[in-house]
């Protein structure tokens, strides 16, 4: 793969670190964070670790306060040195700074209710009335079936009111609403006692770096949009793949699957970015409009099309590493005769004229053989005809990988002649990788999207329009399943996924891209 390099000297380039001339974020506003969902594992796992990177960055100060919102009984000390052991003891690549925390641990306090009560709220309107302006975020961490709850029981204690010199905003969660019906009727209850500019409506992968890449990557190089549409792209594959299975998640996945868990949230984010038009400016209304006409533009998908453009998969049992890897079927709190599905693949199309007749293939699925989260852009073929009379055979297409993660950067495969007498093609790459080229620090993901609410700003959150059009576009599908269509095949822990996965690209006389493989 071919590195960053220093002008000809072939030598590796240096990382390149902040410049003094560089902008730089200010710190956010003072304002008071209610953590719902306070002894929750996002909470103690992602949310504060992230908030102590963004203190170390100095992106926050003394003027956030922190108040965790749960129904056990704790004092403040207690609920801050549960936070502390937690990240000390259980957060990977998080290194616990004793003398920051210090500093955050004073900031936090705790109060013990339930999201139900009207009681609590009279506690929260006090605990943000003794701050030091009337700025408050509520973040909803909580299982799904509270959100409309919480949000109602806000707006009927006042604590949703603005003025011109206070925000409140609410950061809700994914999974938003289990269906079409259920995200409309959500919508419909949040926005009843709030505005959609204080709604933050979450999808973490928008936080990762090399998904703000995809849209600086598109239109800040202007190679890439001469060729960036159904001219010269013959396809599009958007893939997450976990090694993982459900773990302590049984009986979470039973009510969700692998559909309603990434698709519509994820996935069509992912979708979106890498193909809506170029917004008018990277200004929150600008980007979120271009997503949300894309997103209206998939082809409704028709119950004959449900049936053969989706499949569903399931992992079996299989020795993976020396390790003997249960079946879903045999997890904790799965029935033993579930036909949840753990995979799921679909074909989708986008009616507008930059992608007509291009397919984008959609797969996510858990204990598959690779953790690969990408993009994975085919382009069209090159014409055979200047190589007849050679020993090439047919030409293969071109890649352009972007991975999300774990290694994070893009990949571009092309062919070149191999050294020799005579004309004989090699498969060669080069690429970008975050590591080697920037210095990172350790983060969850969740600091930019923590931040960006503080400073009021929804570029990288959903809007109702946006999360609608995404359950619309997998509607069919679920209502094909709910009718007995589309069997669940099983597939071996540690494998690509079910055949049938396969067999969805073959017919169309394509494959998918490699798991794990930048360029594959």
């Amino acid at each position: 793969m071919a590195k960053a390099r220093d002008g000809a000297s072939g030598k590796k380039a240096p990382k390149r670190k902040a410049r003094p001339d560089l902008k730089v974020a200010p710190v956010a506003p003072a304002a008071t964070l209610f953590l719902f969902g306070a002894a929750g594992d996002l909470v103690r796992r992602l949310l504060m670790p992230a908030l102590c990177n963004l203190r170390r960055d100095g992106l926050i100060d003394d003027g956030l306060r922190i108040v965790g919102v749960d129904h056990n009984a704790r004092s403040d000390r207690e609920y801050a040195n549960s936070l502390r052991d937690f990240i000390r003891d259980e957060v990977k690549n998080q290194k616990l700074d004793t003398k920051l925390w210090a500093k955050i641990a004073k900031r936090i306090s705790y109060i013990q209710g339930d999201f139900l009560d009207d009681a609590t709220y009279a506690a929260i309107a006090e605990r943000i009335g003794d701050g030091v302006n009337g700025n408050a975020v509520f973040y909803l961490a909580t299982a799904p079936r509270f959100f409309g709850d919480i949000v109602e029981h806000l707006g009927k204690a006042q604590l949703l009111l603005e003025t011109r010199a206070t925000f409140r905003r609410v950061i809700i969660e994914k999974p938003f609403g289990s269906d079409l019906k259920s995200a409309q009727e959500l919508n419909a209850r949040i926005l009843e006692v709030m505005a959609e500019k204080q709604v933050y409506r979450m999808d973490h992968f928008l936080g990762k770096e090399t998904v703000q890449n995809i849209l600086v990557s598109r239109f800040a190089n202007g190679f890439f949009e001469a060729i960036w549409n159904h001219h010269y792209i013959d396809h599009i594959q958007i893939t997450a793949a976990e090694t993982v299975g459900v773990e302590q998640r049984g009986s979470f996945y039973e009510g969700t699957g692998a559909l309603r868990d990434m698709v519509p949230n994820h996935l069509m984010q992912l979708l979106a970015m890498v193909a809506m038009e170029p917004p008018s400016a990277f200004a929150a209304d600008a980007v979120r409009d271009e997503k949300a006409k894309l997103l209206g533009a998939i082809r409704p998908t028709t119950a004959e099309e449900a049936r053969s453009n989706g499949v569903r998969g399931q992992y079996g049992a299989a020795t993976v590493a020396g390790a003997r890897l249960a079946a879903y079927r045999k997890e904790a709190k799965v029935a033993p005769d579930s036909d949840t599905e753990t995979y799921v693949a679909l074909k989708l199309m986008i009616d507008n004229w930059r992608w007509v007749g291009v397919p984008f293939y959609l797969r996510t699925g858990k204990r598959l053989s690779a953790r690969d989260t990408e993009i994975a852009v085919c382009f069209k073929p090159a014409p055979y005809a200047q190589f007849r009379g050679t020993k090439i055979g047919e030409l293969k297409p071109n890649y352009l990988v972007m991975q999300i993660q774990p290694n994070e950067g893009l990949w571009l495969d092309f062919h070149a002649k191999r050294p020799g007498p005579v004309v004989e093609l090699a498969d060669v790459d080069m690429g970008f990788a975050y590591a080697d080229a920037f210095e990172l620090q350790p983060s969850t993901g969740y600091e930019t999207l923590v931040y960006d609410c503080l400073i009021g700003d929804q570029t990288l959150f959903q809007r109702a329009d946006a999360i609608e059009s995404g359950w619309r576009a997998v509607q069919p599908f679920l209502d094909a399943w709910k009718k007995g269509q589309g069997e669940v095949q099983r597939y071996a822990a540690g494998s690509a996924g079910p055949q049938s996965a396969d067999e969805l690209l073959a017919r169309d006389g394509r494959r998918w891209h490699v798991l794990g493989d930048e360029a594959a």
